[in-house]
């Protein structure tokens, strides 16, 4: 969510980020909040007139009595009361508009750096960098499911009866060699100075609100019938919302975090549910990491972020490559974003297995996340995240970049001490 401030004084910059994010949909909504919230601050003005006035016939009546001019009070009394009444309408008038104003704001998208690259959607994306050589070996790579069951590593029937598409079981040395990449992330992360967190699982909708667009929201999250909780997405929602509306000492940022946690996600959309494969599911685990620093900090946190996730992969000899997101491509409440992809022997193309987010004060104006500076000046916080681990999606990767001829799949050294010393999966 932009500054209303800002919004107030520069409607044609934001109207021409919404049409740099192609939602020329939402440009009405610029003039619509911006007539909203003049009449909401006019309100606001006749309402503390009037708190100001009554103050001041307070202390008059309280004289007058003092006096004995008991008329004289008991008449001002009665024009309190009508004051009063019409004080009543007003703040409810005000916070009506308020409300509307807040829920206007929250569907305009967030200002884009400058150096995010115009398109409409994601294939339009721009390739920033590749690390490692992707490698396409002269056997054939089954699909991943393939794999697995030939290791009597998945069971995705047995998963379909008991929860429907979009669930799997995971066994034996697949599901350990899964465990194992989410241990190893979680160690990587320490070692980068990241404290380890598990989180909540489920969240109530103002945090929900707070860190998502409404849109988001809908095509995401699993609602808990009956309560105010939701179940997570992705735990990046429950570890900003851990800052809801604090004042944190300018001295302490930033906080880096690494969390492990299962995400749900409904996937709904074009995208859809795999019903052979693991690639785009109901439920998944994941290792994430978030940052909450100065605002000057963040671009420097933004390249730190995605470059533990790029170094991750490479300690486990998986190539990737980094794609800069495009204007259209970019959820409402990011200022910029960057895939890592890692690379597909079998499909000869990357695919993604990672996202970093910078998303300015957004969140944090949301959830009301401030710092109080040195000088004593109050700001709002910046917020970022990246996944660094997620399987299953990630073992697509590692299982393609791992397999021999045999069929047996090589377990990289840093994995090793993960999975009992065992250098071969068999």
């Amino acid at each position: 969510m932009i500054d209303i401030k800002f919004l107030r004084e520069n409607p044609d910059a934001v109207k021409e980020n919404i049409k740099k994010k192609f939602q020329d949909h939402k440009l009405p909504l610029v003039d619509q909040v911006i007539e909203l919230d003049e009449q909401s601050r006019a309100v606001k003005k006749q309402a503390d007139e009037l708190r100001s006035n009554r103050n001041k016939i307070s202390k008059q009546i309280g004289a007058l009595m003092a006096q004995g001019k008991k008329e004289e009070g008991m008449a001002l009394k009665e024009e309190v009361t009508k004051q009063a009444e019409q004080l009543a309408e007003l703040e409810k008038q005000e916070a009506d508009l308020s409300a509307k104003v807040t829920e206007i704001m929250m569907q305009i998208p967030n200002i884009i750096d400058p150096s995010v690259p115009i398109g409409k959607d994601d294939s339009q994306n721009v390739e920033i960098e590749k690390f490692g050589d992707p490698f396409v070996p002269d056997f054939e790579i089954p699909y991943h499911t393939e794999i697995m069951e030939k290791f009597n590593g998945i069971d995705l029937d047995s998963a379909r009866k008991v929860a429907g598409n979009g669930f799997y079981y995971l066994m034996g040395d697949i599901a350990r060699l899964h465990s194992a990449v989410i241990a190893y992330a979680r160690d990587f992360m320490i070692n980068r100075g990241f404290t380890y967190c598990v989180p909540p699982f489920m969240i109530r909708s103002n945090v929900v609100t707070g860190v998502m667009s409404f849109a988001e929201m809908d095509s995401m999250m699993y609602k808990i019938e009956g309560e105010d909780l939701y179940l997570i997405g992705t735990s990046e929602h429950s570890m900003i919302g851990k800052f809801i509306d604090t004042i944190n000492k300018e001295e302490n940022l930033p906080y880096t975090l690494t969390s492990y946690s299962p995400c749900f996600r409904k996937e709904k959309g074009a995208h859809g549910i795999e019903e052979r494969g693991v690639y785009r599911i109901h439920q998944f685990e994941k290792q994430e990491m978030i940052v909450v620093c100065k605002p000057e900090d963040s671009k420097m946190w933004f390249d730190k972020l995605w470059q533990n996730t790029v170094d991750l992969f490479r300690s486990m000899d998986i190539p990737v490559r980094t794609l800069e997101c495009c204007s259209g491509d970019l959820a409402d409440l990011k200022v910029r974003s960057l895939d890592v992809e890692a690379w597909s022997p079998r499909q000869k193309k990357y695919f993604e297995v990672g996202s970093c987010s910078n998303l300015g004060d957004a969140q944090a104006r949301r959830l009301k996340i401030r710092v109080a500076g040195e000088d004593g000046r109050k700001y709002f916080a910046h917020t970022l995240n990246n996944t660094v681990v997620a399987p299953p999606r990630m073992l697509i990767a590692f299982l393609e970049n791992n397999l021999n001829e045999d069929g047996t799949i090589r377990i990289p050294e840093v994995l090793r001490p993960y999975m009992g010393g065992m250098e071969v999966i068999k």
